[in-house]
């Protein structure tokens, strides 16, 4: 591991950040707006409004990280320089989870007042300031004078950020072994920096203070000794009135234990003393003051265990709350974190932890079960669901209590956290938004599939449909306890209901295919997509879902047989969205017509055309092929450009259209506006429309894997009802991401 990080760190550029321009630099224009001359206008704007340094510079985005590295984790007092890499990482996490930008500052000074002085001076540059690493007690003493003295966030996360994730997974394992805050008798381990801090917050969440004992290395914190002088001004705070004793002493009747100190001082006769179903948070690093399965195997009753290793269930991790604390505290311009803001984000915590994990969240997990439970009482660090619940509950609670400066609406704050983490989140949250205005019903014809009923259940928890899970009812509501979910499915089965008219209108339909009545009633009975698409074509779904588990043809067969095209359409095709960092395209056909003449490729354009507009974007499509605009003349090329002409030539298409042309053509607007300047798009094309299907499927998915493209899809379009086919391995949030875009076509069907 060593030999590794060092290879990490000391690879070309040394380091791990950097600073990038958020603003184009490619002209003198550029350069003359970004520095001299143009750069005075803003500085003029400043000088009047000291307030409008948010709005010209990065100072409401920007955290200064302030270390003199006298207390680093696990490395003791290796003094300012040698902590930058720990600062420097720092960084990574506030820009990876909640895109804040960080200057890390290493400063060489011991002493308190020297480093507030220093730090000060810097609050012109800051949105916020992150402490860490400062040793105990003049990191107690160095945060508060800051946070007097300073109107921007100051917040010492070895302190406040060990304290925020435990509580939360306090909170929750209070709830699970049925006992309350208030009754608790909660014993410590370690009286620094983390262990005062956590005490406190214990206190704020509704512990009792007189129920607290505090342990140092010398034992428990009395008063006798907190009167001889042998506490220091804040861990003093926590002195008992008891006899004097050690750790073995202080754990007997205990009902929760907080290890904030030294590896393997607690033993397994030392859990056998506690209360009943205990509570035991082991955070020292890297080794807890108790191993996990000692802790588990010393008693038979439920012992709930967190420990903040990675390699344990429920690790308290600091990076649960710091991106996420400032993220709200920065946009809410906030003059402080205080503790109802900290209440708040252990709360949104905890809340989390109740809800379904995303499938992404469990394969980085290992594909380890991750439910409620007594291993599972804090999301997992990767769960990106972190952002949407704690930046928007803080921020709340700034507002609540006096500190924000500026007002957000909670709905319209979660959309612009989504749109910080890519694209996809931005387009699906317009559709999401149209979903919920007038849910659908939507039938979901792989309904005893264990992925399929999540996804059930999110569709209904964020009302964008209203699913209807097809399959056998008992296996059904059988995985809806297995997984603990909280809501009554709506369920349809095949098997045991009364459905002659089903089996009578697929009788009809296919009957000139060869298919007898008999074959009819089989097909209802035994194959679900037979049933949905019956479903839908009647009327009693309004869409319909399905694929996750069968190959697209298969799952595509039924639907094209039973519903088929739409009246103006002759041809189905498959589209998918993809979403860069300041980029979107729609790329069709990739999975379902071969070898498309131009009466294929017209009709897919016009289709894909509309399906943009659902998602609030003006098509501009381009016809693609390894030509340019009838340079090379062949069966091949002269297909795109036929449908291209077409669509040009009628009336009807009120988006700009152009084609044959290569691909660099129509996403390059200096090769449009430049060398093809005669072309109909005067900007990149945002509708790809692909020769054939093997051009199609291979651009998708190296756009995707190479050019980091996020996929939304494939939407299925052209069909006279709503039908999409999802791909095997489809993950919980893509069945709920094509739900919306099911209920939004069916709201389309019905205007």
């Amino acid at each position: 591991m060593d030999e590794d990080a060092l290879e990490y760190h000391r690879a070309d550029p040394p380091g791990k950040i950097e600073i990038s321009t958020t603003k184009p630099t490619n002209t003198q224009r550029d350069l003359s707006l970004a520095y001299s001359p143009g750069v005075a206008a803003p500085c003029r704007e400043i000088a009047a409004d000291a307030d409008d340094a948010y709005q010209y510079t990065t100072k409401g985005n920007l955290v200064g990280v302030v270390s003199n590295g006298s207390a680093v984790l696990g490395l003791g007092d290796i003094g300012a320089q040698a902590s930058k890499p720990v600062m420097e990482g720092k960084g990574v996490l506030f820009k990876r989870f909640a895109d804040i930008d960080v200057f890390d500052i290493e400063l060489d000074l011991d002493e308190p007042d020297a480093f507030v002085e220093s730090v000060a001076a810097m609050e012109p540059t800051f949105g916020g300031i992150n402490l860490e690493d400062i040793a105990a007690p003049h990191c107690f003493e160095i945060e508060e004078r800051l946070r007097e003295r300073l109107s921007i966030p100051v917040f010492h996360d070895d302190q406040h950020g060990t304290a925020i994730i435990s509580g939360a997974a306090l909170l929750n394992a209070v709830e699970i072994s049925g006992k309350d805050l208030e009754s608790l008798e909660v014993t410590f381990s370690g009286a620094g920096a983390a262990a005062v801090a956590t005490a406190k917050f214990y206190v704020s969440l509704g512990v009792e203070r007189e129920n607290i004992t505090m342990c140092d290395i010398d034992g428990i914190l009395t008063t006798e000794r907190a009167e001889s002088g042998d506490l220091n001004a804040y861990n003093k705070e926590f002195a008992s009135d008891v006899p004097e004793g050690g750790i073995a002493e202080a754990i007997a009747g205990a009902d929760v234990f907080v290890g904030l100190s030294a590896g393997g001082i607690v033993s397994q006769e030392m859990v056998r003393s506690m209360a009943d179903d205990p509570i035991i948070f082991a955070m020292a690093n890297p080794d807890p003051e108790i191993g996990y399965e000692d802790a588990k195997d010393a008693r038979d009753d439920t012992v709930i265990m967190a420990t903040g290793r990675s390699d344990y269930p429920n690790q308290v991790n600091n990076v649960l709350g710091f991106p996420f604390i400032f993220r709200g505290a920065l946009d809410v311009r906030a003059t402080e974190i205080n503790e109802e803001m900290k209440v708040a984000a252990a709360s949104a915590l905890a809340e989390l932890a109740k809800q379904d994990v995303p499938d992404s969240v469990v394969k980085a997990y290992g594909d380890q079960p991750l439910q409620f439970g007594p291993d599972y009482i804090i999301p997992k660090p990767l769960d990106a669901r972190v952002l949407f619940e704690v930046a928007p509950a803080v921020a709340r609670a700034a507002i609540d209590s006096g500190a924000a400066r500026v007002d957000l609406g909670v709905d319209e704050y979660v959309e612009a956290l989504e749109a910080r983490l890519g694209k996809s989140r931005e387009m699906m949250r317009v559709v999401l938004n149209k979903a919920k205005s007038d849910p659908k019903r939507i039938a979901l014809a792989e309904g005893t599939d264990e992925t399929i009923v999540r996804a059930a259940a999110q569709i209904v928890e964020r009302g964008i449909a209203e699913p209807v899970l097809i399959g056998d009812e008992d296996e059904v509501r059988s995985t809806v306890a297995t997984l603990g979910l909280e809501f009554e499915p709506d369920v349809v089965d095949p098997k045991s209901g009364e459905y002659e008219a089903y089996i009578e209108h697929l009788y009809d339909r296919r009957k000139r295919n060869g298919v007898t009545r008999r074959e009819a009633a089989s097909m209802i009975r035994d194959d679900t997509n037979y049933f949905g698409s019956v479903m839908v074509d009647r009327g009693d779904a309004d869409a319909m879902l399905t694929g996750l588990t069968n190959h697209y043809p298969s799952a595509l067969r039924p639907p094209l047989q039973v519903i088929g095209t739409a009246d103006d359409a002759d041809y189905a095709a498959g589209v998918y969205l993809l979403t860069f960092k300041n980029r979107i395209v729609f790329v069709a056909d990739a999975t379902v017509n071969q070898a498309p003449d131009e009466d294929v490729l017209e009709e897919v354009t016009r289709h894909t055309a509309a399906l943009a507009r659902r998602f609030d974007v003006e098509p501009r499509a381009a016809l693609l092929s390894y030509s340019d605009f009838g340079s090379v003349d062949n069966d091949g090329t002269r297909k795109p450009r036929e449908a291209a002409r077409r669509l040009r030539a009628d009336p009807a298409v009120d988006f700009p259209v152009d084609g044959e042309m290569q691909a660099d053509t129509a996403v390059v607007e200096e090769m449009l506006t430049g060398t093809y300047e005669f072309s109909d798009l005067e900007k990149p094309a945002n509708v790809l429309v692909f020769p054939n299907l093997e051009a199609g499927n291979i651009g998708y998915k190296l756009l995707q894997r190479l050019g980091g493209a996020d996929a939304i899809g494939p939407m299925l379009v052209g069909m006279d009802e709503p039908v999409h086919v999802l791909q095997r391995g489809d993950e919980v949030k893509d069945i709920v991401n094509l739900a919306a875009v099911a209920s939004v076509d069916a709201q389309v069907d019905e205007s």
